[in-house]
């Protein structure tokens, strides 16, 4: 199970578990190795000729002062630091390696990192579609897409860039640090006791005035749904009077606003006094100190040495500042990939239902003293001993309160989730025995909420088999009473029919479900109350399409409407879970038992 949203926005915090879960990624990295390594050493070439830069920029700018030469200038054998002109060559010099290096670095860390992506991608949403019901039962889809989403991108800006600047700016500061010791080890201890203490505090002090800040904004929002439903449900506000309820409401959280603002407000002015005080203090401190350094009849320090001193002061005090937050983006990623390692290391159902039969299917289907209770509700059974047969091209109709486990059946049947004990059998063979996609691919379902997918008619009528011809498809919505509608868009089969099916009303889209069912042409047929929510016109239609459709298949048909079924071959009524009447409508009539008090209910006329 995925952790709450809640968790997950918190900090993350590096575990030795996640941290091995996170390498799970590397196995994708495995085939674009050889690509990796040439990237890291661009990144180490550019990284390197960066770190030349403030030493030959500090040169350049004490050149003119006509002082002794850096006291780095035995190691310079090539360049005459005192010219102006041939430090400015160089730079020009490190400028154009450096382009080039770091242009293969992300050329080649994005080509890598798209690769792996991809198939993270492909690997993650493989198995979403692999798992077993239960797991959608446990995880929000909101959440899942999210792993998609928001975790994918995470992990995209940290192979692309986060990795790279982490490891540039430890080299910067690592590599910074032996330069100013080699320039003077007195200016370099005072330099590392000021500057790098001002820059993290100034980090953490930035941290906590942005908290704040986003504090003030999430209040912020929070007023702001509040005045949308106070208009968008106003006539309940003055039906009620209660507009000086809503109006208190409305002031406590503009005062919370403005508390937070001002305390942000607060804080912001001490970051700034500290930044002005502290940390350029700190830096004029470490300039005063290195310009007495250079002076004198002895000179400690040469002013080139000075002007490079400082120039690898800013460079690592950025580089310093800024390491915070690539750790902690790094975290972050490293969560994220956690998230997706968990997903893609997941039990499928493949794994779980892990039948190997493949037997032909004609329809006998047989429960045998099923027990079943949910996954997540272990001590609630829904099934109690379920017992009845199919045979082969019979029509089975189950009737029944709402939650007496009538759609648990068909879920059952096509194996969504493991029954606890008893026996579901198809032509002999035990359900766990048969591979699940074979038994399913005998199967279809017509719900009763119909969802098509965002594209054409033509391409949801396919979903049922996306092999099958055109004069199939055309057949098979005539045969579902859609053609006609079909033809009387402009774009006809073309048709967009929008998210969910938006275009298309309710009797459309359940047959645009029955012509997909009919195009897979199923050995058992399930239908899931499908005309339940349909108006009259809508519901002709569609039972005249169905009883089309349920021609020479088993057929398990759940209804509502009890006029539906009663030429059914046998009608279970299913009460808490047990069968507590089963037979033909002509004889559960006649038992004036709980079918005939339903029938009575809806006002069904008992000699037609």
């Amino acid at each position: 199970m995925l952790r709450p949203k809640k968790e997950r926005t918190a900090k993350v915090k590096l575990s030795k578990e996640g941290i091995q879960k996170a390498k799970g990624i590397f196995s994708f990295m495995r085939p674009y190795r050889f690509a990796f390594l040439i990237g890291w050493i661009f990144l180490v070439l550019s990284t390197s000729v960066g770190l030349i830069f403030p030493f030959m920029m500090g040169q350049l700018l004490g050149a003119g002062s006509g002082s002794d030469v850096s006291s780095l200038s035995d190691s310079v054998k090539l360049i005459n630091l005192k010219n102006i002109d041939d430090v400015a060559i160089s730079l020009f010099v490190l400028f154009g390696a450096q382009a080039i290096f770091s242009y293969f670095r992300v050329v080649i860390f994005t080509n890598v990192t798209e690769n792996v992506l991809k198939d993270i991608r492909q690997a993650a949403f493989r198995k979403l579609i692999f798992m077993p019901m239960d797991f959608y039962n446990q995880n929000k889809v909101g959440e899942l897409t999210s792993r998609m989403s928001s975790d994918i991108t995470q992990i995209q800006e940290t192979l692309k860039t986060t990795v790279a600047e982490f490891f540039r700016q430890i080299v910067i500061v690592v590599g910074g640090i032996a330069f100013i010791l080699v320039f003077s080890w007195k200016l370099a201890l005072i330099m590392l006791s000021t500057v790098p203490v001002m820059a993290v505090i100034a980090v953490f002090f930035g941290r906590f005035i942005r908290k704040l800040s986003k504090s003030a904004q999430d209040q912020a929002a929070s007023s702001n749904a509040i005045i949308e439903e106070a208009l968008t449900g106003i006539a309940n506000v003055k039906a009620f009077t209660n507009e000086f309820f809503i109006l208190g409401k409305y002031g406590k959280a503009v005062e919370d606003i403005r508390a937070l603002n001002v305390k942000s407000g607060l804080w912001r002015g001490l970051f700034v006094s500290f930044i002005i005080f502290c940390l350029f203090g700190a830096i004029v401190f470490i300039i005063w100190r290195g310009l007495l350094m250079t002076q004198g009849p002895h000179p400690e320090l040469s002013p080139s040495d000075f002007f490079s001193f400082i120039m690898y002061t800013i460079m690592m005090g950025a580089s310093i500042g800024s390491l915070p937050d690539l750790y902690a983006s790094i975290q972050k990623s490293i969560g994220a990939t956690e998230n997706l390692m968990d997903i893609i290391g997941k039990d499928d159902e493949k794994t779980i239902f892990n039948g190997k039969a493949t037997p032909k299917i004609t329809g006998d289907v047989v429960f045998e003293n099923v027990q079943f209770s949910y996954p997540q509700r272990n001590d609630i059974s829904v099934l109690n001993g379920i017992s009845f047969e199919a045979k082969k091209n019979e029509t089975i109709a189950l009737v029944g309160s709402s939650g007496s486990g009538k759609s648990t059946i068909s879920s059952l049947l096509l194996n969504l989730y493991g029954i606890d004990s008893g026996k579901i059998l198809f032509d002999g063979f035990d359900i766990r025995e048969i591979e699940t996609e074979h038994l399913r691919k005998h199967m279809a379902i017509v719900p009763q909420e119909v969802i098509l997918f965002a594209g054409s008619i033509k391409e949801n009528i396919l979903f049922g088999n996306p092999e099958a011809t055109e004069e199939h498809l055309i057949e098979a919505a005539k045969q579902a009473n859609a053609w006609e509608f079909i033809q009387s868009f402009p774009e006809g089969l073309n048709t967009q029919v929008g998210d969910r099916g938006i275009q298309l009303s309710g009797g459309q889209k359940q047959r645009i479900a029955i012509a997909r069912a009919i195009i897979k042409d199923p050995t058992i047929l399930i239908l899931d109350e499908a005309t339940s929510a349909l108006d009259s016109e809508s519901e002709r239609l569609v039972q005249d399409a169905l009883d089309k459709l349920m021609v020479g298949r088993t057929s398990l048909v759940i209804a509502h409407r009890l006029s539906t079924i009663k030429n059914a071959d046998k009608i279970l009524v299913i009460q808490q879970g047990v069968i507590a009447e089963e037979g033909t409508h002509d004889e559960l009539i006649h038992k004036n038992g709980t079918y005939f008090n339903l029938v009575e209910l809806q006002g069904i006329d008992l000699e037609n």
